[in-house]
């Protein structure tokens, strides 16, 4: 990852209802969610949501397909991954016990399914 697709996802996750969307997904696993259960479930206006779910897709952190007249969105683990690793690639500048163990702290906090 570089600096540019960092910002992007980071000026993506910058919403409130973005960022409860991304949560939701990472929760809901690889199978995801229909965008109208997301708008439903966070009490924003279909068409709202529509737009935020876009702008998290354009930054790579959605990954979206077509069911029939659904559109499925689902967090992409991998550049979720991407994301971790490049803000805390030079986390403790080579001393562990700064940032303590951090690969709990993750592994605690998805859906087990995805953080493998």
């Amino acid at each position: 990852m570089n600096d540019d697709s960092a910002v992007a996802a980071l000026s993506a996750l910058a919403h409130s209802d973005r960022l409860a969307a991304f949560r939701m997904l990472v929760r809901a696993g690889p199978n995801g969610m229909a965008s109208g259960e997301i708008a439903e479930a966070l009490s924003v206006p279909p068409t709202r949501m529509s737009f935020h779910l876009a702008t998290l897709e354009r930054s790579k952190l959605l990954r979206s397909w077509r069911d029939g007249r659904r559109i499925l969105y689902a967090a992409s683990y991998d550049d979720m991954r991407q994301l971790l690793a490049f803000l805390t690639e030079d986390c403790c500048s080579g001393n562990p016990e700064i940032c303590g163990n951090l690969g709990d702290a993750f592994a605690s906090n998805c859906a087990p399914e995805a953080c493998r």
